[in-house]
């Protein structure tokens, strides 16, 4: 871009914008009074954009093009001007001159204020500064903006602006639009992936009349006409695993999911997620999937497999590591949980120990969920590269398939990288009669005040109970995946509209 000499001014004054946006006000009046009114425009044909004539200059060059978008720069030179037009792509600067134009139009031209959006008819040309422009013959103000962009040289930095107008954000901070853009290139990636593999696409109900699938507290309403409770869903997991019953051998969906939890740079109240489950295999087979999903789906949208997030490098190239919970815990904190014999006994050792906190090991816990504790308080820091966790006790797990040759444990794994979670995946527990025990257990947690413990259903009972033939599933957290590819520090930074406490 050529230098526009835009000063470097301090930000200004509340009663400084005021008077501006009385003064855009103003003039949209008067535009109005005049039979010029920008809002009465109800279309402009576009023919091209900033990237299509920047990237293939030379078949453009000296050719009518019509553009439209928002104007982000101007500099005005006595009968010539420079502005830069801002569209879906990206900036391209636009040259007016009132020889060319005509007074009138060259005057309107004038007062048009950054913000603006306008629609344009030109020839494209090259300065004699090199920079790729276009030569206006025609300028139509398509609508007025009233508001006041922010300074070019402050920029928009406000992580709590930037969140409440995504808007805002999407005008001023260009590399924005490109972690979208790439969210929407992910997400269509793994589709094809999954589409590949014969995988079919559905959509389960939003609205649940019991919420499980997950350890997790829903959001609660109310049907009028049907005079009943309704939840949130929670979980993509019962509906799709009904339908393997029902003879789909390999189902997914990808969707939104909703939990009643606390807000984090990890976790927002609604969140996008990946489940699908496929027939006739197991928690292995699940594995390769999922290393699959992200090698791949790394390889076609980013062109590598190596990526940097942070200052860490993660080479999603090289086979995960796998390693057992038991084994993590004895690795990181040097207990061998295969010598602990008994539940009081886990539970003794959790008190006392300096990392995990007194209140966590409430007196109906028992050795499985000590272990997981013990697991979260040494382990999980440590899980940088990819690391296939696998075999979760089973009182952890309600809805994975225990391990024929160690029944506490479950065929279940869960994949860590740069020390969170990105994936649970599980051998699917298919005895009724087993299934139906543990849903118990699960409501005596709920009756013991765990809010988030799963919910008996009946009727996936049922299910069950007609025949679900050997199956593996598995949930992906699209949203960090997204953040792992595209090197977002926060959840908020790949949610176009995060979830925001109201201003007071």
């Amino acid at each position: 871009m050529e230098n526009h000499n835009i000063p470097n001014q301090e930000p200004m004054t509340t009663e400084e914008l005021g008077e501006l946006f009385q003064i855009r006000r103003n003039k949209l009046k008067e535009l109005q009074e005049n039979g010029k009114n920008p809002f009465a425009i109800t279309s402009f044909p576009v023919t091209h954009y900033s990237q299509q004539i920047q990237d293939n200059f030379e078949e453009y060059e000296e050719k009518e093009v019509t553009l439209a978008g928002r104007m982000m720069t101007k500099r005005i030179m006595g009968k010539a001007s420079f502005c830069h037009l801002q569209d879906k792509d990206g900036q391209i600067q636009l040259y007016v001159k009132k020889d060319i134009v005509g007074d009138e139009e060259y005057k309107a031209f004038k007062e048009l204020d950054l913000g603006d959006i306008i629609g344009v008819t030109g020839l494209v040309f090259r300065t004699h500064k090199g920079e790729i422009s276009v030569r206006i013959e025609k300028l139509t103000l398509l609508s007025k903006s009233l508001q006041i962009l922010p300074e070019k040289f402050h920029g928009l930095k406000d992580t709590d602006i930037r969140y409440r107008q995504r808007y805002l954000d999407l005008i001023v901070n260009p590399e924005v639009k490109d972690t979208f853009r790439k969210r929407s290139e992910i997400i269509r990636t793994v589709r094809n992936i999954l589409d590949e593999k014969q995988f079919l696409e559905v959509e389960t109900p939003i609205l649940m009349s019991i919420p499980s699938g997950a350890a997790a507290k829903p959001f609660n309403t109310h049907h009028n006409a049907l005079d009943m409770p309704l939840h949130l869903r929670i979980s993509l997991e019962l509906p799709l695993k009904r339908l393997i019953v029902g003879g789909f051998d390999r189902v997914y969906e990808i969707g939104r999911v909703f939990r009643n939890e606390g807000i984090s740079t990890r976790h927002n109240p609604e969140f996008t997620l990946l489940e699908l489950y496929q027939a006739y295999t197991d928690y292995h087979g699940m594995m390769d999937l999922t290393e699959e999903l992200f090698r791949e789906t790394a390889r076609r949208v980013l062109g590598t497999t190596v990526i940097t997030y942070g200052d860490v490098e993660i080479d999603l190239g090289k086979p995960f590591a796998r390693l057992s919970m038991k084994e993590a815990v004895k690795q990181y904190s040097g207990i061998d949980f295969d010598e602990i014999k008994s539940d009081e006994e886990a539970r003794e050792l959790a008190i006392k120990d300096h990392k995990i906190a007194n209140t966590d090991v409430k007196s109906h816990l028992k050795k499985g969920e000590i272990l997981n504790l013990f697991f979260e308080a040494y382990a999980e820091e440590h899980l940088v590269q990819p690391t296939f966790i696998t075999d979760h006790p089973v009182e952890i797990s309600p809805l994975a398939k225990k391990k024929m040759d160690d029944p506490a444990y479950t065929e279940r794994f869960e994949l860590f990288i740069l020390t969170r979670e990105h994936a649970n995946a599980f051998s699917e527990l298919n005895d009724p009669i087993d299934q139906k025990e543990r849903f118990l257990y699960q409501e005596s947690l709920r009756a013991a005040g765990d809010e988030e413990a799963n919910r008996i259903d009946d009727d996936f009972i049922t299910a069950l109970e007609y025949g679900l033939p050997p199956t593996g599933g598995l949930g992906i957290g699209m949203d960090r995946m997204i953040m792992l590819l595209t090197n977002a520090q926060s959840i908020r930074d790949v949610l176009l509209f995060p979830t925001m406490k109201i201003k007071d």
